[in-house]
């Protein structure tokens, strides 16, 4: 093993969610999605079960796609490098045994090359069978894999120059944690100002907060999701780290339905442009609204406002929506469960999406957006002009089953500054 990675740069700046994208951290899914079956899908919070080669067709496609824009990080190729120096590799040993306690899976992590310690992280370690496991042909894993992880979101995002690792709701998912951790504590192309907020060292189950509901909108104004996966003593915990760390100065908290079709904010709103964003109208329009709440710096206590929109207006940010799944309800549903809201901005007025909302794409082009197909973008057959809207679509009739879309799936490290 090695002495520390070095690089002279602090890539890490992210102070919205639409700056034109530099680079991304990705995840390719692979042979980790195996272990999910009818019997475990519940377990590794699966809907259903994903056809992994096709999953891994539609992940390059959106690879692809980003890379004609940013450069692209993968998960794999960091942690290898990562776990080559010895200050890594005891980190994610020390923390992933307060977790399994196994001696066992220590030896092996501090002993195995750099790729297979990322092999066993991500695709797990199974147990032995014993004569009972072998005659029943039943399968245990020591240590779980992550079938998770290709959700990069999640589990790890910039705010500003700083990194929040998230704290998971489920214990299946904080293995990922502790590799997030990893590469952002010790791989030079994700160098940054700090973890402002660790949530690897949370295992509180009313102290979580994921990287699908926070979304820094400017430097001074971050948004919020209450959700089924957050809780009030951790967005209380980061709100007072970035009031202290960072230039935020006004907080939005959208106080979401406890419901599988919204785990994230990022599944009923994202922003697109810089006055536009692609919401689920149900919850933001209407009687059947949201609570939002407000909070500025300074303030003992949050306001509640009448919707999200007078909340952005009140922080100096006027934002009109568009509708996923468009004016029907039946597909508003439809085409939010699919993921429909879940846009990448790869600058403002240009985003990703998958191809098959259909109806929400016609509400991007009455918007004023070309719909440009992947293949037809990759091969040349259609251009973007650097000031045009577009939206470029994927295919995800696999990867939607994970419950997540694009930016679910790209985790930026560095964009542009735009305000």
């Amino acid at each position: 093993m090695t002495g520390r990675l070095s690089y002279k740069k602090m890539p890490v700046n992210i102070n919205s969610e639409i700056g034109p994208l530099r680079s991304v951290l990705v995840h390719e899914p692979g042979p980790e999605l195996l272990a999910v079956t009818p019997d475990t899908r519940e377990d590794y919070l699966y809907d259903d079960i994903i056809h992994v080669e096709t999953a891994q067709t539609e992940h390059r496609r959106l690879v692809a796609v980003l890379e004609r824009f940013a450069k692209v990080h993968y998960v794999r190729d960091l942690l290898a490098e990562s776990v080559a120096t010895v200050e890594a590799r005891h980190l994610i040993i020390r923390e992933a045994m307060d977790m399994l306690q196994s001696a066992p899976i220590a030896k092996d992590l501090n002993d195995l090359p750099p790729e297979e310690v990322v092999r066993v992280l991500i695709e797990g370690r199974e147990e032995v069978p014993g004569p009972l496991a072998r005659t029943l042909n039943e399968t245990g894993f020591a240590l779980p894999p992550v079938p998770n992880l290709f959700f990069t979101r999640d589990t790890a995002m910039g705010l500003g120059r700083h990194v929040m690792i998230g704290s998971m709701r489920y214990g299946t998912r904080w293995t990922e944690e502790l590799i997030m951790k990893t590469l952002f504590a010790h791989h030079p192309v994700l160098a940054n100002a700090g973890i402002l907020y660790d949530g690897s060292v949370e295992r509180r189950v009313n102290y979580t907060l994921e990287g699908g509901d926070v979304h820094p909108l400017r430097p001074d104004l971050l948004m919020i999701g209450f959700s089924e996966r957050s809780s009030p003593a951790a967005i209380d915990e980061l709100v007072s780290l970035v009031f202290k760390n960072t230039a935020i100065s006004n907080i939005i908290v959208v106080v979401m339905p406890k419901e599988n079709t919204a785990i994230h904010l990022d599944m009923i709103f994202t922003q697109v442009d810089r006055e536009q964003c692609v919401i689920h109208a149900p919850h933001f329009l209407g009687a059947e609204r949201l609570s939002i709440l407000q909070w500025s710096k300074g303030d003992a206590t949050m306001r509640e406002m009448p919707n999200v929109f007078s909340a952005l207006e009140q922080c100096g940010m006027r934002i009109d929506p568009i509708l996923c799944g468009g004016r029907k309800r039946i597909m508003q549903e439809r085409e939010q469960w699919a993921s429909g809201c879940n846009f990448f901005a790869i600058r403002p007025g240009l985003a990703i999406s998958y191809a098959r909302n259909h109806e929400t794409l016609r509400e991007m082009e009455a918007a004023g957006y070309r719909i440009v197909p992947s293949s037809s973008f990759l091969e040349g057959q259609e251009r973007i002009e650097d000031d045009e809207r577009a939206v470029i679509t994927v295919d995800g009739s696999e990867l939607v089953r994970g419950g997540g879309g694009p930016r679910c799936m790209s985790c930026p490290i560095e964009r542009d500054d735009i305000w």
